[in-house]
């Protein structure tokens, strides 16, 4: 009897783990070209292709709590300018 609670308590222990492997991760599925103002922009997430997501992509977050999906910094110079300002604005820490 006690093999038996023993098994089921290792066999929760590993379902545990596996189902804690596969974490849903929030990722952008396609971009807008759109031009943001930088002045309702309040931080940005940088999304790489291959680490969790399909496409490699730009997250701002504005002043409205809003996560819209850009082009990554590499690919339009606008983000890299807009990154640069809110990088200035507002060191992270590393």
């Amino acid at each position: 009897m006690a093999s038996r609670v023993a098994a089921l308590l290792l066999l929760g222990v590993f379902c545990v783990g596996f189902a804690s492997g596969e974490m849903a991760v929030d990722c952008c599925l396609s971009v807008v070209s759109k031009h943001l103002p930088i002045k309702v922009i309040v931080n940005y997430k940088i999304q790489e292709a291959g680490k969790g997501c399909d496409i490699s992509a730009t997250t701002f977050i504005t002043k409205a709590g809003r996560k819209l999906c850009l082009p990554h910094p590499d690919d339009e110079e606008w983000v890299r300018n807009h990154i640069a300002a809110l990088d200035k604005r507002n060191p992270r820490q590393q």
